[in-house]
């Protein structure tokens, strides 16, 4: 009850002339333009005994009459009463009623006047009435912002204005708007009566309308809601769960006078968008026909991106890291990145020849990387374009995981050097699904940037589509609101409420180190593309846009109208950009070969020689010493920090690997600590991520401890290695392919001193993320001179566990395997090995022993340049009793083994070999114990491809010289049409000159990766064993 009564005693009406300070006095004020700053105060009329000094013995006679009315004398009940029920300014205080005999007469005038007053729940009603007009505006306020430039849509889709709004915005006129406000006030929504729109109301402390003044009349009120939140900006932000959140972005929107520039930067933004109109204008003249997907209706979008770069350089920002799609690409090229004209202008030329670096990509696909002065902050700063493919959005993931390297190896743990900004087509915003996979990454610890700005070109169009046929949301930003990211929108023809809204953006990242849309609600002038007719199917938007006046003009006009520059001054400034222009197009003529390594987004200065070659063409072995093997064994097999309680079933499994190192011997678990902790030692960063990898899918890896009796206490071994090795990380993913895969391709991009892994939880869960390894993995360095060492784990076997558990579909990464089938390179040429791997565009193993799985996490750190490898991994194996690996075959001076040929009865005897079996992975120990049953050692010779791609013709050629008398035949459990035979029989087949056919033994052609009944699957793969051994399963096709 009392805290309802202090609330009913800061809730009375005061006049406008009182100014009670509360919470409103520590507001900040900054600056606002929608219209002129005005002020806010009125005199009106005051009750004549109150004054500075009576306010404190008014207000304890106010809390005794709370209490009880009839504490306090008559006339301060009358004036109380009066007060509460809104007796106007002036008039609540009633004269003390004489001691005379006609004072019954005036106790019966007064009286009705307080019996005609209603009570303090009126007065609490109208007050919690409006707050809830003020909270309406704060949730609802930006569906009736003026957001199109157009003034054809609604940015939300909807042209109903919320009931709970009273506006006077364009969407409504007088009538209505009159209407509405006697329907949600006279007895309506509110409860509020019209003549309550002069009555003073004390502001909540959820609002900064009143900047610092407590108390504003509600018409007053109203008004400077819609001046916060229905003009150009329209915020979204009710949704965010924090409060202090909430209340610093309604401080930034909601202060009176707060979106205010200086006269020098409006002239800095005015120069800013002479730059990015007259660049489209330029290339427009000079190549009206060529495809540049330029920015014309956007031309905002390059002073907003230089004021996000501005702020968060001036916040301590010295790296800056971008992708966007292809649309406005060349302009952000060259008047944010600072690339240089004329490199840009060559590339439209026709005649330009393409250097020896790869098929290249487009002009609007390439990425850049620059390092520079910001003029604004006169800070360094570095920006990094990412190159990326047409698949709108694909590169966001990316971004992330290249922001995320480039933080960790400087340190930055808060975000507060490094940061990323994500551009994004308002279709490709809501309809790309890995949009929500990047932000549902944005908050997790292995993965957080700690923060990016997403600025959102929202043409209101996508290619040719509505955007009422593109989306079910009401805005195309509405993904980010699951991560609590406010939504900033903004019309992209008031330049100033662009440049007000990013400011805000990149002071929200820098305070919260949390993601921030803004949404430039904009048109497309032209086509999809410059060659594309828009009036086929929007033909109204495109009669609208015809007329519309570019923002630029619109701008200077504003500009010149307030004397903030005069027309010469801003013709100056157009014909200075148009001439460094002309210049620029002058000297790119004399380019004659394009460059692709000047286009480069992710240099790796040091690693290479200077003109961008391998500082040698040789990989050292591989192998390392006892002791090393010896002690990162015995710290596999231990728990290395102390109190410390371990699962029972995890203490049997170190146990077992004490005694696996006790024999001197590996499984593949250990082979992989092995790999990963002598890196460590050697300085290598190691990061393994994927889907319960910590673990491990098949619970054998064990990487992460967890105490059983203290929650979240956990134990990394791997970092307790040596004293001052490099970190490991490992990280359970979400349960995302996509996002993921090509966060740690990014991640990985960033330094090639780091070995990045990704593990699928199924080889086949790959085919989520496939747009990376199509678009990214497979051509990156062909596309972009961009090498990229990421490995990808692909658990892969055909076990029984039914068609989605079964292959890593190896077919799908040999074909996308650049060399020729048909085509014999030169094997007496030094260093052949390394020299295919640097010439190939990506490695494809598929190791059979946990020894050559160590040697070749090992190679892929050791080469002297980077390559993606693709690793198809084991299941069964991993605790196959064969499948082990002495030290003997890991230590100092072994490497990694492309072929392992056989090495039983069938190489000593080799004249007498009738077959020659090839195979890959774990089918190898099917083949072995179908041998070993049928007693046919020295019959049938197997040899085993560990390294798929590149194909080692070398060491083929000398195992099939080494049996002339055997037929060859290549055996998989996979299916005829998939797995790994049209890729190997061809280079077989060349590798012998053709001189013999190479025969096939495994399943049939199937649509499915495997069968789902477990009987079946035994039957197909007894079948393909007695195709392998039967010596005359081929003579009939002879």
């Amino acid at each position: 009850m009392f805290h309802l009564r202090t609330c009913a005693a800061k809730l009375r009406p005061l006049t406008a002339s009182q100014t009670v300070r509360t919470f409103s006095q520590n507001r900040p004020a900054a600056a606002r333009t929608f219209g002129q700053v005005r002020g806010y105060t009125a005199p009106v009329a005051a009750e004549p005994f109150l004054s500075g000094t009576s306010s404190n013995y008014v207000e304890e006679m106010y809390y005794a009459w709370l209490e009880n009315p009839k504490s306090v004398h008559k006339s301060w009940d009358i004036f109380f009463r009066n007060t509460n029920a809104g007796a106007p300014p002036g008039t609540a205080y009633q004269s003390p009623l004489p001691l005379s005999p006609g004072s019954l007469s005036t106790v019966a005038r007064v009286q009705p006047l307080v019996e005609a007053q209603p009570n303090v729940d009126k007065l609490v009603e109208d007050h919690l009435a409006v707050q809830s007009l003020i909270r309406a505006y704060q949730i609802r306020g930006h569906h009736v912002a003026q957001l199109d430039p157009l003034g054809i849509l609604d940015a939300d889709l909807d042209s109903s204005v919320p009931a709970d709004i009273i506006s006077s915005t364009d969407k409504l006129d007088l009538a209505v708007f009159k209407e509405r406000l006697r329907m949600l006030t006279v007895g309506g929504f509110y409860g509020l009566d019209e003549s309550d729109l002069d009555k003073v109301f004390h502001l909540p402390t959820t609002t900064f309308i009143g900047g610092q003044e407590s108390a504003l009349p509600l018409r007053e009120i109203i008004r400077r809601l819609e001046m916060a939140y229905c003009q150009h900006i329209g915020v979204e932000f009710m949704f965010i769960n924090d409060l202090e959140q909430c209340q610093w972005i309604r401080q930034k929107f909601e202060t009176p006078g707060i979106m205010q520039f200086t006269n020098e930067e409006k002239r800095t933004l005015l120069a800013r968008l002479v730059r990015s109109t007259r660049f489209e204008d330029f290339l427009q003249r000079k190549w009206s026909s060529e495809k540049r997907f330029g920015l014309e209706g956007c031309e905002v979008l390059i002073p907003a991106l230089k004021t996000i770069i501005d702020k968060s350089s001036e916040n301590g920002v010295d790296y800056v890291i971008m992708g966007m799609p292809h649309r406005g690409r060349l302009n952000v090229l060259a008047n944010v990145i600072r690339k240089e004209l004329e490199q840009i202008f060559c590339q439209f030329d026709s005649k330009l020849e393409a250097a020896d670096e790869g098929s290249g990509d487009v002009k609007y696909h390439l990425g850049m990387y620059h390092r520079r002065i910001n003029r604004v902050t006169d800070r360094n700063i570095t920006l990094s374009l990412v190159a990326n493919p047409s698949h709108l959005e694909a590169a966001d993931p990316v971004v992330m995981g290249k922001t995320k390297a480039e933080q960790f190896y400087c340190g930055d743990t808060e975000g507060k050097k490094v940061m990323s900004i994500l551009l994004h087509g308002d279709a490709a915003f809501a309809g790309q699904g890995i949009v929500y996979e990047t932000f549902h990454l944005s908050d997790l610890p292995s993965y957080t940037t700690h923060g990016t700005v997403h600025v959102v070109v929202n043409n209101q169009i996508g290619f040719t589509t509505d955007p009422r046929m593109a989306r079910s949301s009401p805005y195309p930003t509405d993904v980010a609101r699951v991560v609590n990211a406010p939504i900033f929108h903004v019309n992209a023809d008031d330049p100033e409420a662009v440049m007000y809204v990013c400011k805000v953006a990149a002071e929200w990242r820098s305070t919260f180190h949390k993601d921030v849309v803004v949404d430039l609600v904009c048109y497309r002038r032209n086509g999809h593309n410059e060659m594309d007719e828009p009036m086929f199917t929007q033909p109204l938007m495109y009669k609208q846009i015809r007329k519309q006046k570019p923002v630029l003009q619109k701008y200077a006009e504003l500009l010149v109208s307030q004397g903030v520059v005069n027309q010469p001054e801003y013709e100056e400034e157009i014909s200075k950009y148009d001439k460094i222009c002309e210049e620029a197009f002058t000297r790119s003529k004399d380019e004659k070969i394009l460059h692709i390594k000047h286009w480069l987004d992710s240099p790796w200065p040091g690693f290479f020689t200077l003109d961008g070659q391998p500082r040698s063409m040789t990989c050292p072995p591989t192998g390392l010493t006892e002791d090393i093997l010896t002690h990162i064994g015995n710290v596999a097999s231990s728990v290395p920090v102390e109190n410390f309680t371990i699962h029972g079933g995890l203490s049997r499994i170190l146990k077992t690997r004490g005694e696996l190192v006790k024999n001197r011997t590996v499984d593949w678990a250990l082979a992989e600590y092995m790999a990963f902790g002598s890196l460590l030692k050697e300085g290598i960063h190691i990061r393994l991520s994927g889907q319960d990898v910590e673990r491990g899918t098949f619970s054998h890896r064990h990487h992460v401890l967890h105490d059983q009796n203290v929650d979240k206490k956990t134990c990394i071994p791997m970092n307790h290695l040596w004293p001052n090795q490099a970190p490991y990380t490992v990280c359970n993913s979400s349960l995302s392919e996509y996002g993921v895969l090509g966060f740690e391709l990014g991640f990985a991009m960033a330094s090639p001193n780091a070995l990045v892994l990704w593990e699928a939880q199924f080889g086949d869960f790959h085919n989520t993320a496939q747009c990376i390894i199509d678009q990214f993995i497979c051509p990156g360095q062909a596309k972009w001179v961009r090498q990229n060492g990421i490995v990808l784990l692909l658990p892969h076997g055909m076990e029984g566990m039914g068609p989605e558990h079964s292959s890593a579909r190896p077919e799908r990464f040999l074909q996308m395997c650049n060399d020729d089938p048909d085509v014999l390179p030169n094997l007496e040429e030094a260093n052949f090995d390394i020299n295919q791997l640097y010439d190939c565009n990506w490695i494809v193993v598929n190791c059979s022993t946990p020894g050559n799985f160590f040697h070749v996490l090992r190679r892929q750190i050791l080469l002297p340049f980077r390559k993606p490898l693709i690793i198809f991994t084991p299941k069964s194996l991993l605790r196959h009793p064969e499948a082990r690996t002495s030290f003997d075959e890991m230590l100092s001076g072994t490497h990694f083994q492309r072929v392992i040929p056989e090495d039983g009865l069938a190489a000593q005897n080799p004249a007498n070999v009738r077959r020659l079996l090839f195979c890959t992975g774990k089918v190898y120990y099917d083949l072995t114990r179908e041998r070993k049953a049928r007693g046919m050692a020295e019959q049938v010779a197997i040899t085993r491809i560990e390294q798929l791609s590149p194909f080692p013709f070398d060491l083929l050629l000398q195992e099939v010289r080494k049996y002339p008398n055997a037929e060859l035949a290549w055996c998989q459990e996979e299916h005829k049409n998939q797995g790994y035979y049209d890729y190997v029989k061809p280079r077989l087949r060349t590798t012998i000159s053709r001189a013999k056919p190479v025969w096939y033994a495994g399943r049939d052609p199937a649509a499915a990766p495997a069968t789902g009944n477990k009987k079946t699957h035994l039957t197909e793969l007894q079948r393909l064993l007695d195709t392998a051994f039967d010596l005359d399963a081929f003579k009939n096709f002879s």
